[in-house]
Formats: C-alpha cells, structure tokens, sequence
C-alpha cells in the first residue's frame, strides 16, 4: 500500500472505539481531568456511525484516556427537542456538566439548556443555539463550532481526480442542510479545478447528485449506490452518516466481484470501514475529514485550561488544520498526494479560493 504523508491533519491516533450504548469510563487515564465530567448525547444515527458521532465521541474517549476525565455518551428515543432536552437533564442529573452536542439538530436544545442549566457548559457542533427563529443567542457557557466543509471537499475532490485521472463521480448527501451541501459544492469545484489545472477528466451528472433526506437509513444508502455503479459511476462521495455506510457497503459487494468501484469517505478516515475481506484493499479513495475528535478534545482541554470559549462561534478550516483528507492514503500514489499537497498550500496562501456557496460547480 502506498503511504500518504498528507498534510493538513496532525491527526491524532485514537486507540479507543465507541462501544453500542451508555459508555461510561469511571476510571479515567493518568491526566489532570480533576473530576471532569463530559456527556454527549448523539444526533440521528449511532455512536458506531462511521462519521460524526463516532468521530465526536472518539475525542471525548481520548480526553478520558489522555486527561483523566470520565465520559458518558446517552442516545435519545428519538430526534425531537424534547428528545434531546430529555438526555440532556439525564446528564445534568447524573453531574455530567459539560456536554457536547453533534449537530444542528441541537440549536434549539441548546438555546433553552443554556439558561435551564447555567452551571454547564455546552459544545455544539455545526450548529447555533436559537429558539428556532434563528437569531443566534450563544450564552457564556456555550460554545458554537462550524468547519470549512467546503475546503475538506474541494482537497477530496481535487485528489480524486487526480488519482482517477478520468471517471464519472456522484455524490450521496443526507440531508440537504449547509454543512453537506458545502461538501457536495466544494467537491464539485475541486474536480473541476483538476480538469481545468491538472489535466483531469472527471464528470458529475446532475442525476447523480442525490440528497436522501436523512442520515440512518442505510438500505436507502445502498440502493441510491447501486443504481450509481450501474449508470456507469467509478466513485461516489457520501456525505450521509448511516445512508454513507450503505453506500460503503454495496461498493464493497461490488468490488468483492471484481468491479473497480471507489467511495469518498466523509468526516473522519473511513479507510477501514471499506476494507474487503482480504483485510487489505478498501474501496475507500480517501475521506473529506473534518477534525472532529481533536475539535473535542481541545474543547474539553480548554475547560480545563480555565481557558473555555463560552459566547464564541469558532471555525475550523485549512488554515488551522481543522479539514482535510487523512495523513494516510493508501489508495493514492505519491505522486497524487504530492499535487493534492500543492493545492492545499494554495489554499493556505490565498492563491486559491474554495466559494462556500453553491458557486461555479460541474456542468
């Protein structure tokens, strides 16, 4: 397998995965957690989702390894804001007193448990509180976090294509909110910029451009991938959680028979997840990251530093090693990681700009 020494992420290795249910670690590791305790409730979807629960959680697992503290994760009955409003109180209860929150799902959760409980202090991820009108009130003990999606997807895109040099790409979103779209739009223009820079030919037919409208239903994952390859799709980039999965899933099937079919993984390093049964090829080209984990965990590091950002909506993009694709890739050569690493500097300096709107996309 070819290694990547891919930039942007200094990605820190979690040693520890999320197990199905509560997770509780009473124990802690050998830091300075002095008692911290740090709840998460998840969003739509499953600890073990491959993408942002997992990934959100798996930087609260390296603050208990790491730092000392005890973590605890609960899953709502369902994705309503009394649902998450429920879980959010059994944490209080239980002194979990810092809590993270995936996803926007949770802006009107948020906005009322930052005044029902003002001795907590609350992370929410892509998302602001509001009372659903959508004027943003981030109280002091709230922090509001967003990524650069756009810039994760364009780097995916770019490297893509490169490394395909000439195919037919698709893309799987979940629900059609800003945060997917801005990969979908980021992904498009950073083919786009390899065909009209690097010598690429890659096309992206608007039929297969499909939002499913939710992020847990994989069978649907499955079939909006299946119907794809057999249109004549080489690669599919999901931005989907659960739906993403499936489509892993019949890219595997299908590279299992022999058909040379890829996937863009979204969120975190999705290498493993498309691993076949060799145990050694993966269907994975590479994945659109967003640091997640590490966002956590220097959130709850803040806490304890004294130093927590309550009242600030923070962004994470290139130029603080908050997006990017993997520092491994074993599905890219040298010579695609070393372009791939050309343009992300351009984006660094400026010379290139990645539109985080829908912009100037595929025809």
């Amino acid at each position: 397998m070819k290694k990547g020494l891919l930039f942007l992420l200094v990605f820190s290795l979690i040693s520890m995965l999320a197990a199905c249910g509560t997770g509780d670690n009473a124990e802690g590791g050998e830091g300075t957690g002095d008692g911290m305790k740090v709840g998460m409730v998840t969003d739509a979807g499953t600890i073990d989702d491959k993408s942002f629960n997992q990934g959100t959680w798996e930087g609260i697992e390296k603050a208990a390894k790491e730092l000392g503290i005890t973590e605890k994760y609960l899953k709502p009955a369902g994705t309503t804001e009394a649902d998450y409003l429920k879980e959010i109180g059994n944490l209080y209860d239980a002194d979990f007193k810092f809590i993270v929150t995936p996803g926007f799902k949770f802006e009107t959760a948020v906005f009322q448990a930052q005044d029902k409980y003002p001795d907590a202090k609350f992370v929410i991820i892509d998302g602001a509180p509001h009372a659903g009108d959508y004027n943003v009130t981030i109280k002091e003990n709230t922090v509001s976090i967003f990524f650069a999606e756009h810039e994760s997807g364009f780097i995916a895109g770019v490297a893509t294509a490169l490394e395909l040099k000439e195919a037919e790409a698709g893309f799987i979103g979940g629900m059609e909110i800003p945060a997917v779209q801005k990969f979908n739009w980021g992904f498009q223009q950073g083919v786009k910029y390899a065909n009209e820079n690097l010598g690429t030919n890659v096309s992206i037919k608007a039929e297969n451009v499909i939002y499913q409208g939710s992020f847990d239903n994989v069978a649907a994952g499955g079939q909006i991938a299946a119907q794809m390859f057999d249109s004549g799709v080489d690669v599919i980039f999901t931005a989907a959680g659960g739906v993403g999965v499936g489509a892993i899933n019949e890219a595997k099937t299908r590279a299992e028979a022999g058909d040379k079919v890829y996937i863009v993984g979204v969120d975190v390093d999705q290498y493993a997840d498309g691993l076949l049964e060799d145990g050694k090829t993966s269907v994975i080209l590479t994945s659109a990251m967003k640091n997640l984990g590490q966002v956590a965990f220097d959130m709850i590091q803040a806490e304890l530093d004294g130093n927590f950002k309550g009242g600030e909506t923070l962004t994470f993009d290139v130029t603080n090693n908050g997006v990017g694709i993997p520092t491994e890739n074993p599905n890219l050569s040298e010579e695609t990681v070393t372009q791939t690493n050309e343009v992300v500097e351009k984006i660094k300096s400026g010379e290139v700009t990645v539109s985080a709107e829908q912009g100037d996309l595929l025809k």
